[in-house]
């Protein structure tokens, strides 16, 4: 009898990659290394996606309420890791130090996108990467018809003076455009017709043009606490909302710190005359509100007939947060997932479609899909998680399990301690966290480990 190796046979797919962001440029790196012919369309002009920080946000509505964005990242000026370098990097590709650039273990913005850009040309990515080609339309061609596979039509518009349209057919599509750009917004009675200033962290930039106002931050993520802590050195007055007062130990020091930032509940009314009014009845007069109430998952371009919707934030029905069962694998995702350390689970799951587009692994049947999706569901429900956190992972176990499936090597202990002893740190130390941390026997553990140590250490 023939072994079953004999009777494989392994296919050459032509993918298209939308976006060269963290998630993109590593599902193009293991398509290649399996085989396939890829295409990268990424809108911008240089990789990075959300760590190509992006100054000019002018043209940009102010709550960024558009269908299609004219900005992509949402990374201010001062912005900082809020994990610990040595966590980040993909599995054989280590985020060292650098002589002359960003030694810090929590760097700036500008140290990730200087990583990616040399992830990029270690592995010679770019020539796949077709730069100022923004994705207009995806979909299906031909779908439906029985014993066909389907094949995919992909739009593109060149971002040049004659913005040329370009249209082509792929075997599979890889959507790797992130979750950081779309904002979420509450709803606010009175919202509409508020005088003041209103807009949405994505387009916060810098402190200066909110000098000597009285800004309202609507959100306690640690977006909103970064940005309070910066304002309150040139506001005269700021006001977090939180939906909990329940806060962290870090946040209570840095309100007894600072004179001129002040905690509320959430926000009940919005008045015509510039009024603030919360939940508990107190009101103030603001200049502006800042809404760092987090990002929604958009994906404008896409056609898939209705079969993958977008559910008040819940993308489904996506089997392991990656394969819509009916379309898989030709449609995947990479990126959805947040909540865990994203690099290394992007690298697996840019691995598993690979494997799964040559033929060298398999999917489980359409039924058990969706029956694991049910499954899924179900239990975010029976333990009171709402929808929209329906891709928060929070959890190194669902980690290791994806990485078994795919082959991929676990989560080493030393990355899980890491991140954990930085989220305790910044409960307790908001300011200092990222300068000050007592977790120096891990980080030996960790720069002793095969992942720094391994010969391409670049």
């Amino acid at each position: 009898m023939v072994s079953d190796n004999h009777q494989r046979t392994f296919h050459s797919k032509h993918v298209c990659v939308i976006g060269a962001g963290p998630s993109g440029l590593v599902a193009a790196r293991e398509l290649r290394k399996e085989g396939h012919a890829v295409v990268v369309l990424e809108q911008n002009d240089d990789v990075g996606g959300q760590w190509l920080y992006d100054p000019n946000v002018e043209s940009e509505e102010p709550l960024g309420r558009s269908k299609f964005l004219k900005v992509h990242s949402s990374i201010y000026e001062s912005l900082r890791l809020t994990s610990p370098r040595e966590i980040m990097g993909y599995t054989d590709f280590p985020f060292v130090v650098k002589k002359g650039r960003d030694t810090r273990r929590f760097p700036g913005h500008r140290e990730l996108w200087l990583y990616l850009k040399d992830f990029c040309e270690w592995f010679g990515l770019r020539e796949m990467i077709r730069f100022n080609s923004r994705v207009e339309y995806v979909g299906m061609l031909d779908y439906g018809e029985f014993g066909k596979e389907v094949k995919w039509v992909v739009k593109s518009k060149e971002k040049k003076a004659d913005q040329k349209v370009v249209e082509e057919v792929f075997d599979a599509v890889v959507v790797a455009t992130g979750h950081y750009s779309h904002p979420r917004l509450p709803s606010i009675k009175g919202m509409d017709t508020w005088k003041g200033k209103q807009l949405h962290s994505h387009i916060y930039r810098v402190p200066e043009p909110f000098r000597n106002e009285i800004v309202v931050i609507v959100g306690n993520s640690l977006s909103g606490q970064d940005i309070s802590i910066e304002l309150v050195e040139v506001a005269k007055e700021v006001h977090l909302s939180a939906k909990s007062l329940n806060i962290s130990e870090g946040l209570s020091k840095v309100l007894s710190k600072y004179k001129n930032l002040y905690l509320h509940p959430q926000i009940d009314v919005l008045g015509e005359d510039g009024h603030v009014t919360f939940v508990d009845g107190s009101w103030i007069i603001a200049d502006t509100i800042l809404y760092c109430t987090g990002y929604s998952y958009a994906f404008p371009y896409l056609d898939t007939k209705g079969i993958v919707a977008v559910d008040d934030d819940r993308v489904g029905p996506l089997y392991e947060h990656t394969f819509p069962p009916s379309l898989a694998p030709s449609l995947s995702f990479v990126g959805i997932p947040r909540k865990l350390i994203g690099f290394p689970f992007f690298e697996s799951q840019a691995k598993w479609i690979a494997q799964l587009l040559s033929g060298k692994r398999a999917l489980p049947s359409f039924n058990d899909m969706m029956l694991s999706i049910k499954e899924f569901y179900h239990s975010r429900d029976v333990a009171g998680i709402p929808k929209h956190y329906s891709h928060d992972i929070a959890n190194f176990e669902y980690c290791d399990k994806y990485a078994d499936t795919v082959g991929f090597p676990r989560l080493e202990e030393w990355r899980k301690g890491l991140c954990i002893s930085a989220l305790v740190n910044a409960d307790a130390n908001l300011e200092t966290y990222r300068d000050c941390w007592d977790d120096h026997e891990l980080l030996q553990e960790a720069l002793q480990s095969p992942h720094f140590t391994q010969l391409n250490a670049h």
